[in-house]
């Protein structure tokens, strides 16, 4: 489930929804509430631990962090070597969520179909966007962590592709991730030399930051979820399947990075050295071209991962 979440394209959720515990995770989020918080503050720690369903969650988030290190070292180095078949196998994921998610869906009618309507325009109009630039601002971390954790709780929606349309995915996913894994290792080392090194230090200071956003959103968001889902369950599944295919020309493979410009023609460098993206110039593939092939079997592979999951959600449901 970490690891689907970490994933543009795919939801955390639908793992959960899929593996059959997605209730159960749903109804533990909810236990956190101020009865838990006396709980534990009154010091009824084995109290806290049944009542929030604390083996499952601790569990879960175990299993998350360990895929969370895994996944983020695989990517950082896909992102630099295979940068079009990383994007290819996400372009593939989500076709495959977009598959999952409407093949259940018979819920068309007056509401539904312009509330679908209304999220395609606005999926369309963001891929026509300049993309948004990497911020590292602490409040609006904090806002993406209460983002990034959207996937998990509604099953469908990617919260890491939330991340990569306002620009911070390689930084909350990818770098910082990546930073915290280099201290654990060096500590390990009995090296400390990370102290003095400014980058590193602002990097995990954002990922601490990202993480109680995270936290909070979990929390608050698996309240507000119980409510819409309640009231307005179809409406919310119609937005979501507009928004996820409009947005499909954001990760579209096939584009090429085109960089901020001074007045003398010169690249504009950010704090860390690094060339600003100022836009994204997308091109139809050549099929000449034996890369192109490589990148539309990744996209097939994206799509399989999904098709997976769904096979394996049916033949749970029959054994059951």
């Amino acid at each position: 489930m970490g690891a689907a979440n970490k994933v543009p394209g795919v939801s955390g959720g639908i793992v959960a929804f899929v593996g059959g515990f997605y209730e159960e995770f749903i109804y533990s989020l909810q236990k956190v509430n101020i009865n838990a918080f006396k709980l534990l503050f009154s010091g009824r720690f084995k109290s806290f631990y049944r009542y929030v369903n604390g083996q499952f969650l601790f569990l879960l988030i175990m299993g998350m962090l360990v895929s969370y290190f895994s996944v983020s070292k695989i990517l950082d180095y896909f992102l630099v070597k295979k940068e079009l078949f990383v994007w290819a196998a996400f372009f593939g994921m989500i076709i495959g969520s977009i598959y999952y998610i409407a093949k259940d869906f018979k819920h068309w009618n007056s509401k539904t179909i312009p509330a679908g309507i209304i999220g395609l325009i606005f999926g369309i109009s963001i891929s026509f966007l300049s993309p948004a630039q990497e911020n590292d601002n602490l409040f609006f971390i904090f806002f993406c962590g209460i983002i990034s954790v959207s996937g998990m709780t509604l099953p469908g929606l990617s919260g890491s592709f939330i991340l990569i349309l306002i620009g911070n995915y390689v930084l909350l996913l990818v770098d910082s991730v990546n930073a915290l894994y280099d201290t654990m290792a060096e500590m390990i080392r009995g090296d400390f030399s990370f102290v003095k090194n400014k980058v590193r230090l602002n990097t995990l200071r954002i990922l601490v930051v990202f993480t109680l956003g995270s936290a909070t959103g979990l929390v608050t968001l698996s309240h507000i979820l119980g409510y819409v889902l309640k009231h307005f369950k179809h409406i919310t599944t119609a937005v979501i399947l507009g928004f996820i295919t409009g947005s499909l020309g954001t990760v579209w493979p096939w584009k090429r990075k085109m960089y901020k410009l001074d007045d003398l023609g010169n690249e504009i460098l950010d704090s860390n050295g690094e060339q600003i993206v100022a836009n994204f110039q997308r091109y139809l593939p050549d099929i000449t071209n034996a890369e192109t092939w490589w990148a539309i079997f990744y996209i097939s592979i994206g799509i399989g991962i999904l098709l997976s999951l769904d096979w394996y959600g049916k033949n749970r449901k029959q054994k059951i």
